[in-house]
């Protein structure tokens, strides 16, 4: 058995993402127990803080998808409660949850990423429509890639290949979400790449090549097993891959991120990568980037995960 002593899985919530959160956590629960770890898993409920009061877990591993789980909230809760957790801090978690802020802020890095234009739903109702989007057309050209400013999955996210499509695309999108982030579609490989830090700061795992079904990765696409095909490592250039981890480090760093993130990533005909947005809770299911990534580079998510648990406790 394990030294760690009591650990706390939350998995659920009340997001979009719901039944993903529940399958990373169940996943993320089996490869601790696996490893000799003693886990409980809870939904974060009204049970959840006097559960915490009464029988104090000694550090949280959070797998919450969307809303709380990535905008900082539930982790602000787990510091008021005084129990470690894996993962970015609350600050750390707001600004990579927004992905306009993401990108300005990887921007300011030097880092690629494509040109984009965010707008709240309310813009469109004040100045119209019609005329915002054949701006954003005239200034970003086509094709276009429509997505919530926050969230995962790509839940409300298309592509739009025609001025004609884009309409339904921002409806789409606002269903999930009152701004909107449009950025310039860039053609290529699509690529996820893993960091973690188990102590000697951040280092990337190999890359995952996504190739779904149809050519687009939606949430179908992610959580439908034999919808995507995955390379790990991604069939990439020595020099391709090099940039892809680079660029996943150093996002990692410029969102002040710890212990573990996902970046995803593009990398045009030319080799040349762009940084599309980062997760600070990776998906942990059957079919989730991470663990294949842990898995290509050799290590067992149970050890990998009992790890970055050992990591917040020294820090806690």
């Amino acid at each position: 058995m394990s030294d760690i002593g009591h650990v706390l899985v939350l998995a659920g919530g009340l997001s979009y993402e719901r039944e993903v959160s529940i399958r990373s956590g169940r996943r993320v629960a089996e490869a601790l127990r696996s490893a000799g770890v003693d886990v409980e898993i809870r939904d974060t409920d009204a049970t959840l803080v006097p559960a915490v009061l009464s029988d104090p877990p000694d550090v949280a591993f959070v797998t919450l998808h969307g809303g709380a789980g990535e905008d900082g909230a539930i982790r602000s809760v787990l510091e008021l409660l005084g129990v470690p957790y894996v993962g970015a801090t609350p600050d750390a978690c707001r600004v990579a949850y927004d992905k306009p802020t993401a990108k300005a802020v990887v921007r300011s890095w030097g880092l690629n990423t494509p040109d984009s234009v965010a707008l709240p739903k309310e813009t469109f109702h004040d100045l119209g429509a019609a005329a915002v989007l054949g701006r954003i057309v005239d200034r970003l050209g086509l094709p276009l890639f429509v997505k919530p400013s926050r969230g995962g999955s790509a839940l409300g996210a298309s592509i739009v290949r025609t001025a004609e499509e884009l309409p339904a695309a921002m409806v789409g999108c606002f269903a999930y979400g009152d701004t909107t982030l449009i950025e310039k579609y860039v053609e290529g490989v699509e690529v996820s790449v893993s960091v973690v830090d188990l102590g000697d700061g951040p280092v990337a795992l190999p890359p995952v090549e996504i190739v779904a079904d149809g050519g687009v990765y939606d949430y179908a696409a992610r959580y439908t097993a034999g919808r995507t095909e995955f390379f790990a490592p991604a069939r990439l250039t020595q020099e391709a891959t090099e940039a892809c981890a680079a660029m996943a480090v150093a996002a990692h760093a410029a969102l002040g991120l710890r212990d573990l993130s996902r970046t995803d990533i593009i990398v045009d005909e030319t080799g040349r990568p762009y940084f599309l947005e980062v997760n600070v809770a990776p998906g942990m299911t059957e079919t989730s980037l991470l663990p294949m990534a842990v898995e290509a580079g050799g290590r067992d998510l149970g050890a990998l995960c009992t790890s970055l648990l050992e990591v917040a406790v020294r820090r806690g």
